[in-house]
């Protein structure tokens, strides 16, 4: 390295990325988005521009998730993205054939595209949503990924909540109301 070059500093984006992580839970959303997705106009709602290549950014998206303890990725793509056609958006074929490399059999939504935006928005009302833009120049190749509790699974809750489903909703610092005889006789007389 010449005297006069500097260490290239970590990029904005990957900073912000990983200064969040750790805050994010269930519940937050990050968008890895191709450069024509749109600035959101709701509060809660912060993009990123990367200037990076669109599956660089999931891959180290995706690799910060996995080192991750608390938080693992629900994905949604656009259900637009398996209809588009090689002949309207050339390296698209190629570039479906690679997200599904790195997603690697990993579950999958496909929605329309409209349905997901209408997801973040509700999202964005009371938790965070991060998106990061890249350079990517083909249509309906953002992948949406919703961050999930990582140490506690869906079938953990359905058991939870049936189980409370089936006891009374007591708890054990709730004391149960005094029997009348118990109460004072002031009171009991203030009723008759």
């Amino acid at each position: 390295m010449r005297n006069d070059q500097k260490p290239q500093p970590q990029l904005l984006w990957e900073r912000e990325f990983k200064r969040r992580l750790p805050l994010f839970g269930h519940r937050n959303w990050i968008v890895i988005a191709d450069a024509a997705y749109p600035a959101h106009s709701r509060p809660g709602v912060e993009t990123l521009v990367s200037g990076a290549g669109h599956l660089d950014v999931l891959q180290l998206v995706l690799h910060g998730i996995a080192a991750s303890q608390h938080v693992r990725p629900l994905f949604y793509t656009d259900l637009q993205l398996k209809f588009v056609a090689e002949e309207d958006a050339p390296g698209i074929s190629q570039y479906r054939k690679q997200l599904g490399k790195i997603l690697n059999g990993a579950q999958v939504r496909r929605l329309p595209h409209s349905q997901i935006i209408a997801m973040l928005d509700d999202a964005a009302l009371i938790f965070q949503v991060l998106v990061i833009k890249t350079r990517l120049l083909l249509p309906y190749t953002s992948v949406f990924v919703e961050l999930d509790c990582g140490y506690w699974r869906a079938e953990a809750e359905q058991r939870l909540r049936k189980a409370m489903l089936l006891r009374p909703h007591s708890s054990p610092h709730t004391r149960p109301s005094p029997s009348p005889s118990l109460r004072s006789p002031a009171k009991v007389r203030a009723r008759s």
